[in-house]
């Protein structure tokens, strides 16, 4: 049995939309590619040929991973999430105590997380200690280089893309 993958609306709509390009339109690049790459004669010594093989292998790989968190996905329920508490889905305001910075969080399902974007997951450190907490309420996260304070400003429903 696999794992529950949880997902945001915006990311579930995110991988149905890389799923579909993979599908129609990357899968018949490729095989262009191949066909292409097949008139050329000998196939031994064929870069194109083992190229466009690869990609078709790769895009293969993804095209099944993204069927399988698709799959899995348990989406929440954005416009549901309770604010009075931080959950999934939630857009947070924190501040870091050590710095004295305000820092901006949305708490997503581990296969959307991307730091670059502000973007946790529930299951990292500060995800998990953000993840039940209250308004004004001040959270301890043990990392790797000690432990930080964190004080909740605001929880919000992010906005729907």
């Amino acid at each position: 049995m696999d794992e529950k993958k949880i997902l945001t609306y915006e990311g579930l709509k995110r991988y149905e939309d890389e799923l579909e390009n993979l599908k129609v339109v990357k899968r018949k690049e490729v095989a262009e590619k191949i066909k292409e790459a097949r008139e050329q004669g000998d196939l031994s010594e064929n870069a194109e040929y083992d190229a466009a093989k690869d990609e078709q292998r790769d895009i293969e790989a993804r095209i099944e991973e993204l069927e399988k968190i698709l799959k899995n996905a348990e989406v929440v329920v954005e416009e549901e999430v309770d604010l009075d508490k931080i959950s999934i889905g939630c857009k947070v305001k924190v501040k870091d105590m050590e710095l004295d910075e305000e820092v901006v969080y949305k708490i997503v399902g581990s296969s959307e997380a991307d730091s670059l974007k502000g973007k946790i997951s529930n299951e990292s450190p500060v995800g998990k200690a953000l993840i039940g907490a209250k308004k004004n309420q001040t959270v301890k996260v043990e990392t790797q280089v000690g432990v930080l304070k964190f004080k909740v400003l605001e929880i919000e429903r992010p906005q729907i893309a």
